[in-house]
């Protein structure tokens, strides 16, 4: 029977490692292709980052609505402000 180790490793974001050679070189040849000749096909669009303000609030919800939300575990009040968010959007397209 094996024993399993985990490892740990952490990052000074103000001090990274020193790249390699090999990375130095890839960079260098990425540095000198043209932007057109780049391929980002595997690097998804860039989005705007949205971040909406929270207010705290008090709802009365049916009891029954509530419990079935809390089944989903952690997070059931994320869950019912994603579905809100959900029906706001739908009726502002109608």
């Amino acid at each position: 029977m094996s024993k399993k180790h985990t490892v740990k490793f952490s990052l000074d974001i103000d001090n990274p490692p020193p790249l390699t050679k090999k990375q130095k070189a890839a960079l260098e040849a990425l540095d000198r292709l043209p932007d057109s000749e780049i391929d980002l096909s595997d690097i998804p669009e860039h989005t705007t980052f949205y971040k909406p303000v929270k207010r705290q609030t008090t709802v009365r919800i049916d009891a029954d609505v509530l419990a079935w939300l809390k089944t989903y575990g952690r997070g059931y009040q994320t869950k019912i402000n994603a579905i809100l968010r959900q029906e706001m959007l739908t009726a502002k397209d109608k």
